[in-house]
């Protein structure tokens, strides 16, 4: 059994503000103290010689943390790249890939709005198509999202998108049996897991996928600006950062380890993040705060009278909860609530506007525990009278 009522690491463990209620892990992570001190390390490694640092010690640096984090996440070290975020990743790919007029490319209405924007504006240089995949919500099961993907998938289908971790949502995506289903018919999968490392067990090559990327700054706890790119050996020719600089030509590591100056020890740190997952628990950790989570969300709907986005037993971090408040679900109503939320009651907590309802999207991480989503409940209670 999981200790619920209390903090598994003590919120001391991290800089934030104690007197502000935290529900909001997913939107940019917290960095654990320790962490935070081997980044400065790093850093002051780089500046006690920036040149000896950034041209001999950087690449094998980077290439023993790609291999670290290969242990973590399953595969090779050399099939991982880093990058600065998932955006900047899901960019780069768009990037790589040959689409002539008329191709699709297919999303779904779970996408983070990031993501489609990056579509949208490939789109309209190529001449490629955006397609959208319906997927029923709340509550849809595997077979649901399935049935969703297949129904737009079609013989101009040139790339699918895939979140594993949906940000609006908290869907968990079958995505090992997605990424067959889209093989089958043709096409190239990509699959943002922005949300995955860390929240998730992973083991990125059995998906199966032809590129995955992934924040290491969100559930994995690395400093901002930390991200990886996996890639399948069969498409990693193809695949160029998008700063070309001098490694052009000499492979895929060597394209984006180098991409000019830049400080690269939040990269450098993502070891020290990973065995500071593994040092709270691990495994044991992820289950803890998918516990946690299930338990604040039935909580929540309970005090509510209202509904969960997702189903039980899907082993996320995150889930979505619909708001009790009457009135139309509107993008700026979202914003106002999440401001007065964050403003008059000291609790910071995702507001969205999706399927005509709100949502309040609740994170649950180490620093965090059940009487924290109470005060959420005894907040909205008061904002309702």
């Amino acid at each position: 059994m999981h200790d619920l009522a209390n903090p598994l690491v003590p919120g001391s463990e991290w800089l934030l503000d104690p007197d502000v209620t935290f529900l909001n892990h997913g939107s940019f992570g917290a960095v654990p103290r320790a962490v935070l001190a081997e980044q400065r390390r790093q850093q002051e490694r780089m500046e006690r010689n920036p040149s000896e640092f950034l041209s001999v010690e950087l690449p094998s640096a980077l290439r023993a943390a790609a291999v670290k984090l290969a242990q973590f996440l399953g595969g090779l070290g050399a099939d991982f790249v880093f990058i600065e975020n998932a955006t900047a990743a899901v960019n780069t790919i768009l990037q790589s890939v040959r689409f002539d007029p008329g191709d699709e490319i297919l999303l779904t209405d779970h996408g983070y709005p990031a993501v489609r924007k990056a579509t949208q504006y490939l789109a309209a240089r190529t001449g490629a198509c955006l397609v959208e995949a319906s997927v029923p919500f709340p509550a849809p099961d595997d077979a649901d999202i399935i049935a969703a993907i297949e129904a737009r998938l079609g013989p101009r289908t040139r790339l699918v998108i895939l979140d594993h971790v949906t940000s609006p949502t908290a869907l968990v995506f079958p995505v090992k049996q997605l990424t067959e289903l889209c093989h089958s018919a043709g096409t190239l999968v990509l699959i943002d897991g922005a949300h995955a490392p860390g929240m998730l067990s992973l083991d990125i090559p059995a998906v199966g996928a032809d590129w995955y990327v992934g924040n290491c700054h969100k559930w994995l706890m690395a400093p901002k600006g930390a991200a990886f790119i996996w890639a399948s050996a069969e498409r990693q020719a193809q695949l160029h950062p998008l700063v070309i600089s001098h490694g052009l030509g000499q492979g895929f590591n060597a394209e984006f380890d180098w991409v000019g100056t830049r400080d690269p020890t939040a990269l450098l740190t993502v070891p020290a993040a990973i065995d500071w997952h593994n040092q709270a628990g691990g495994a044991k950790l992820r289950d803890r705060n998918a516990s946690l989570i299930e338990t604040a969300a039935t909580a929540l709907a309970s005090a509510w009278n209202t509904e969960i986005g997702s189903r039980d037993g899907n082993c996320a971090a995150m889930k979505a909860i619909r708001f009790p408040l009457r009135g139309d679900a509107t993008e700026q109503l979202a914003r106002d609530l999440r401001a007065c939320l964050r403003m008059d009651h000291k609790i910071d907590v995702v507001v969205v506007a999706f399927a005509d309802r709100l949502w309040a999207r609740i994170s649950a991480q180490a620093y965090n525990c059940l009487p924290d989503y109470i005060r959420l409940v005894d907040a909205v209670a008061s904002m309702s009278r």
